[in-house]
């Protein structure tokens, strides 16, 4: 494959098969699972480290999520080959048992007062969730080529789900028991051990030796194609502003002067931005082009710059966040689906382990980054570094249109 967006010019089924559906429903509850437990760290590891381990730590309070981005960097080029040779389900399963041991040492260094104990658990935690990263190219395995993109739509969407559960949880967990925010950590070993029941139901295609034996360039020739570098830095982007927006708004929101309470509903609006355009993004890209769909996520992405800027209240927090959401999702699964046509069969594994590699090192640096960035400049300077980077990739699709415009 050179990149060429095939999948565009053709004319699917009327409908996806009933077997890939259930597939990819079940795939799409997993999801929703592992969804739901990242979005609730993301709503409480920062708010913990300052309630039960000190107050005078925000500069350095998202460093256990960071650690978690950290983990996900360093899992995806074992976890993707892992998968290579023995199977998505395997694979899942053991991303299931270490979301399980990671949140179980977050719980036990929460008790203990530690911080050290809750960044390694953070780190353990990136292997579940570079698996969950998977999912979306996992999908592609379940269903026919003609529904490619909607595939990865709909699991994306999963996320509807996680929307949710993992704000509820948020809301509900942190004072089930003392210490405060131990019991969100516990829900977080219960979901991964869900997840793990849920994949034993999913028929994911068999290894076959030519899904890896298969002719394979290498891996400098496959990442420096045009089309693949587009999908990349479109990925990088999307991940890295959403994160280092989601990462810095809890914080944003107590520093703004407004109630701790307030972060959980926005957490809310910003995930259910993510997931909820994600049951149409695929048709949508059918119909428009993934590169038209690629820049309305760039301009949704600068939508929610502008609503942050106007001003500190919880609507401006919960509609910059909102249209946060929703330019990373068309920009995201633009970025993946354009992904999957730039690599063979048998080069899959090396190839979105790659990305994610570099999609998770660009996560990891913004959430390190949102807090320093908040705490020393500010909020209003925060969002206008996500703009600078939001420009990044406006720039790179424009030029890869300029140069390729048959691919538009």
């Amino acid at each position: 494959m050179d990149g060429s967006l095939k999948f565009e010019a053709q004319t699917a089924p009327a409908r996806m098969p009933r077997r890939s559906l259930r597939n990819i429903a079940l795939l799409a509850l997993c999801q929703a699972l592992t969804q739901s437990s990242n979005t609730l760290m993301f709503a409480s590891s920062a708010l913990a480290v300052l309630t039960i381990i000190s107050p005078d730590m925000r500069v350095w309070a998202n460093l256990p999520v960071t650690m978690q981005h950290v983990g996900v960097m360093l899992s995806v080029f074992p976890a993707s080959l892992l998968m290579m040779r023995r199977g998505r389900k395997f694979g899942f399963r053991t991303g299931s048992l270490m979301g399980m041991v990671g949140a179980t040492c977050a719980a036990i260094g929460l008790g203990l007062g530690s911080f050290p104990i809750m960044c390694c658990a953070g780190l353990i935690l990136g292997f579940a969730i570079a698996n969950m990263q998977l999912y979306r190219f996992a999908a592609v395995e379940l269903a026919p080529p003609a529904f490619r993109a909607q595939a990865i739509s709909y699991v994306t969407a999963g996320g509807v789900l996680a929307g949710i559960v993992g704000p509820t949880l948020a809301r509900l967990t942190p004072d089930l028991w003392l210490p405060t925010f131990q019991a969100s950590f516990v829900a977080v070993v219960v979901i991964h051990a869900l997840v793990f029941v849920v994949m034993s139901f999913i028929e994911f295609p068999v290894v076959r030796a030519e899904d890896t034996a298969g002719a394979q360039r290498p891996l400098l020739q496959i990442v420096t194609q045009p089309a693949y570098m587009v999908a990349a830095a479109g990925s990088m982007i999307a991940f890295g502003v959403m994160s280092f927006v989601m990462a810095a708004s809890p914080l944003a929101i107590v520093q703004c002067g407004l109630d701790k309470a307030e972060a959980p509903v926005t957490i809310f609006v910003h995930v259910m931005g993510m997931f909820v355009p994600a049951f149409f993004t695929g048709h949508l890209i059918q119909r428009f082009g993934v590169f038209n769909v690629m820049t309305a996520g760039i301009g949704l992405l600068i939508g929610g710059v502008v609503v942050a800027l106007l001003g500190t209240t919880e609507w401006h927090f919960r509609g910059a966040l909102g249209l946060n959401g929703v330019g990373w999702n068309f920009l995201f699964v633009g970025a993946t689906t354009l992904l999957t046509t730039t690599y063979r069969p048998a080069e899959r594994g090396k190839a979105q382990a790659f990305n994610d590699f570099m999609v998770f090192g660009t996560t990891a640096t913004s959430s390190l980054l949102a807090g320093v960035v908040l705490e020393v400049r500010g909020w209003a300077e925060l969002n206008y570094v996500a703009f600078a980077l939001v420009c990044i990739a406006m720039l790179v699709i424009g030029i890869f249109r300029l140069r390729h415009p048959a691919r538009v």
